[in-house]
């Protein structure tokens, strides 16, 4: 038999599929279009900010362009002087160094304005037109909808702060905590039935992950399922009750059937030879399967009643009432 194993569980994020969403740099909050609930499109532009940081970059990219095309203009004069036999080798060498510098002090200044957020485009627009911008745009790194927004308009924002909370709720875990003394039961792959009050039929999946350590405080151990959302009908922090189906063992059982209710209490017919059945009292766990586990009464090998016993007791009550 594989007798469910009932625990209490919640849902949460999928957490491979939540983004926390900050700033590139320093700045103001100028503008906010994201809204708590919005579903937003990976590159969409949820705030804009007021950025010196940003526009000091720009200035040192432009000086660090200007510097190389000077130092390759000191080169190619250096290769005509020494060709006319003016300069020496030394003094070329000198200045192809020169410009080996300026290249790598322009591609560090390159990629500063890349970590600041800008795009290669914007970056090299900036040298086209010499213009320095102090506006910097963040953007949605992942499809999904916005469930928390921590920034008012107005507010200064640093790069280590989170801005936007964004998940994508199609797939959720449902967190679930095993008792310690139940979770030799429980292994990867296993069926799992969750059952939500607010949603009318349970959801299905499997086991994904057994945590390799206990709580302390409440000697549970963390097993995650992962289940589908598409009507995101399980939302986070929902309860829900969690029903394991773990491998079956072998167990004593009787069939339902057999069962007889007298005194309030549960007993079976068990055969006593001659065309004669004894009515036994038994302990029994609850039904699984059409099946109810023997806890204490019977021993393996008995022969009992399976198909009638209800009939079978009506007439031994009904001797009973008669004197027989």
């Amino acid at each position: 038999v594989s007798a469910p194993l009932s625990v209490v569980g919640r849902i949460d994020f999928d957490e491979q599929s939540v983004a926390r969403i900050g700033a590139s740099v320093t700045g103001r909050v100028t503008a906010l279009q994201g809204a708590v609930g919005q579903t937003v499109r990976p590159g969409q532009v949820l705030a804009q900010l007021h950025s010196t940081e940003l526009g000091q970059a720009q200035l040192g990219y432009l000086k660090a362009n200007a510097q190389r095309d000077l130092a390759g203009k000191a080169v190619e004069r250096a290769k005509l002087l020494l060709a006319a036999d003016v300069i020496g080798s030394a003094e070329l060498q000198r200045r192809e160094n020169e410009l080996q510098v300026a290249q790598v002090e322009k591609r560090a200044a390159a990629d500063q304005l890349r970590v600041m957020g800008m795009s290669p485009r914007e970056i090299e627009r900036t040298i086209e037109t010499g213009a320095l911008t102090s506006t910097s745009s963040v953007v949605a790194t992942v499809g999904g909808v916005i469930v928390e927004r921590k920034v008012n308009k107005g507010q200064v924002v640093q790069p280590a702060d989170v801005i936007f909370i964004v998940a994508d709720l199609a797939r959720v875990w449902v967190i679930a905590q095993v008792p310690e003394s139940q979770i030799g039961r429980v292994q990867p792959g296993q069926a799992v039935t969750i059952e939500v009050t607010s949603v009318p039929d349970p959801v299905t999946g499997r086991v994904a992950w057994v945590a390799d350590t206990v709580n302390p405080e409440t000697r549970t151990v963390t097993v995650r399922t992962e289940v589908p959302n598409p009507k995101r009908q399980l939302r986070p922090e929902m309860l829900a009750n969690v029903s394991i189906s773990p491998e079956p063992v072998e167990r004593l059982v009787v069939p339902s059937s057999a069962v007889v209710r007298d005194n309030n209490q549960e007993h079976v017919f068990v055969r006593a030879g001659d065309g004669r059945f004894r009515l036994t009292r038994v302990s029994l766990a609850d039904e699984t399967d059409g099946l109810r586990v023997v806890q204490s009464g019977l021993k393996g090998g008995e022969q009992i009643v399976v198909d009638g016993a209800f009939h079978l007791n009506s007439e031994r009550l009904r001797a009973q009432t008669e004197g027989s």
